[in-house]
């Protein structure tokens, strides 16, 4: 099934108790064109000054191989534009309605997708280590700059699936082929949002004739409540940049507090146990 932007008008920031309902049931919502065109505007050349200057290799790196590579210089938060839509207030309005008013910022992702990009497979982000319940909610806000249509990677998702407790690769094997159930976001208009419950299934899936970058943010978010891994090594530094910035514009104090974190685990962290380093 492909989901145009058109058929998803209905899901704005405003949420009713129907739609929060039905983000609880099938885990995603849909918001075309919710970022400002202006907002969108800076965001773009700072995505690709983090590509093309480097600094989004030295930031893999530096997960990677902490020990080697230290802090990185840049962070992507530290990006004005990029800080500004890590608390942009219409978000995080709809992020207090989805998680309660206590939620915790997790990690944000920059990148620029080249049409050759191959696809990543079937994965969920939810961050818990052992996977073993779904008592407390964490979302994935995937902001797609340019939006999506034919000439980009879609987005599949498979509703429902973010209330069974699995692991994050459990359905890696399959690839990025169609599976029963899922649903194909492939239109979108610029300065649209996608939000994810993060235990929701996902892949993204290669279009052939796809030719042009695909510009995407990925900002995670986290219920308060219970004590969440980090996956950055210098989490606690990113989290101190955070309140130093005034990103949480002195409304949502617990949105960079570290308590709300356990200690890093390199073992945890390592490539091996996780989804590929590349963003949905």
């Amino acid at each position: 099934m492909t989901t145009s932007a058109s058929a998803l008008r209905e899901d704005t920031t405003r949420l009713d108790g129907s739609q929060s309902d039905r983000f609880a049931r099938l885990g995603y919502l849909v918001l075309p064109g919710i970022l400002p065109d202006d907002l969108v505007s800076r965001l773009k050349p700072e995505v690709d000054r983090w590509v093309d200057d480097g600094l989004r290799a030295r930031s893999i790196a530096s997960c990677t191989d902490p020990d080697t590579y230290g802090t990185p210089p840049v962070l992507e938060l530290e990006l004005a534009a990029h800080g500004e839509l890590v608390g942009h207030p219409p978000l995080m309005n709809l992020l207090g309605r989805l998680l309660g008013p206590r939620f915790v910022f997790h990690h944000l992702h920059s990148d620029r997708q080249e049409p050759s990009r191959p696809g990543k497979p079937w994965h969920h982000d939810y961050e818990q280590n052992p996977q073993t319940d779904r008592a407390h909610s964490m979302i994935h806000t995937l902001h797609y700059l340019d939006g999506l249509d034919e000439s980009t990677a879609a987005l599949a998702v498979l509703p429902g699936s973010h209330r069974t407790v699995a692991e994050k690769t459990a359905r890696a094997h399959l690839g990025t082929e169609e599976i029963p159930g899922e649903l194909v976001i492939d239109r979108l208009p610029r300065g649209s949002t996608v939000v994810l419950h993060s235990a929701l299934f996902h892949t993204r899936r290669p279009v052939t004739g796809a030719d042009r970058p695909r510009y995407m943010i990925d900002a995670s978010y986290c219920q308060a409540g219970v004590r969440w891994p980090p996956v950055k090594p210098y989490w606690r530094y990113m989290l101190r940049r955070g309140r130093e910035l005034g990103l949480d514009h002195g409304t949502w104090p617990e949105l960079f507090a570290e308590r709300h974190f356990s200690e890093y685990s390199k073992e945890y962290s390592r490539p091996a146990n996780r989804p590929a380093a590349q963003s949905a």
